[in-house]
């Protein structure tokens, strides 16, 4: 069967599924089927090459799993990030292209600071792609990084082990990470649990796949927000910034709780789609 109709299928399947990224998940996900990468795959179908008749087989049990509703990422065993390709699996939360770009906030603000040796704390670091995207997007930083899961850190600490060897991870609550650090941070960040417990996610791959540690935030969503700002106000040194990541409708409640607790600077920042995506902060 030849590779353009064997994508065209699963691309179909894909979008009577409700994927709405079906074309490229059908490539990415023959592209790791075959041990290529994703323009070889293109390029093969474009020749007319073909498949096996075992290969199809073999590929088609990977297109059932992904139609079933399975995360690509997990189907994979990885996700990309920035210029990172991070391990992931059951038990750690898939990063998303929004936090890329809030990513790429926090880290203008610290070049802004002008510091020789920044100190960065990621809160709740999940797959370790925040953090370990400012350890090697500016590599004169020291970055540290606090998950509670332990069924996230299986995989964070071989992230750490490929990118951050210098960065340091510690498993624990954010409430009371790094008591050692108090007054000393220049940049905390935190993409935490934001949903509301009563709210169910609408993709089936966040609903029955993403660890729920990593999605709900209480009652309005906002429990663990509030307790990313105690704990960034006792590590920050005085004129340190504070980056958190919400949910498009909750802008206005995030600058409430910092401008309630004397921070200053408080601006809302936009993803490339135009809603409201993350608030920064100085202490």
């Amino acid at each position: 069967m030849k590779f353009a109709a064997v994508l065209t299928e699963a691309s179909r399947r894909f979008a009577e599924a409700g994927i709405e990224s079906h074309q490229a998940d059908a490539e990415l996900l023959l592209a790791f089927f075959l041990g290529i990468n994703r323009g070889e795959v293109l390029a093969k179908a474009i020749a007319g090459e073909q498949l096996s008749e075992d290969q199809v087989n073999d590929f088609d049990l990977l297109v059932t799993k992904r139609e079933e509703r399975f995360p690509l990422q997990h189907l994979t065993g990885t996700a990309a990030f920035r210029k990172l390709e991070l391990e992931v699996g059951p038990g750690v939360f898939v990063p998303r292209f929004e936090t890329e770009v809030v990513t790429g906030i926090a880290i203008d603000l610290i070049r802004d600071m002008q510091v020789e040796r920044p100190i960065v704390v990621d809160l709740a670091t999940g797959s370790g792609a925040i953090a370990l995207s400012i350890a090697v997007e500016l590599p004169s930083s020291r970055v540290f990084a606090c998950e509670l899961s332990i069924d996230a850190m299986k995989y964070t600490e071989r992230n750490f082990a490929k990118y951050g060897p210098k960065a340091e991870l510690r498993q624990g609550d954010l409430a009371d990470a790094f008591p050692d650090l108090d007054g000393q941070v220049d940049l905390v960040i935190s993409n935490p649990p934001y949903i509301p417990d009563d709210m169910v996610p609408i993709y089936p791959e966040v609903q029955l796949h993403d660890p729920k540690l990593a999605l709900y935030g209480g009652n309005d969503g906002l429990d663990i927000v509030r307790k990313v700002e105690v704990t960034a106000k006792r590590l920050l040194k005085p004129g340190g910034r504070l980056v958190i990541e919400h949910a498009d409708m909750q802008g206005e409640s995030v600058r409430a709780i910092l401008l309630a607790t004397g921070w200053q600077e408080v601006i809302t920042h936009q993803d490339l789609a135009g809603r409201d995506r993350a608030v920064s902060a100085r202490r």
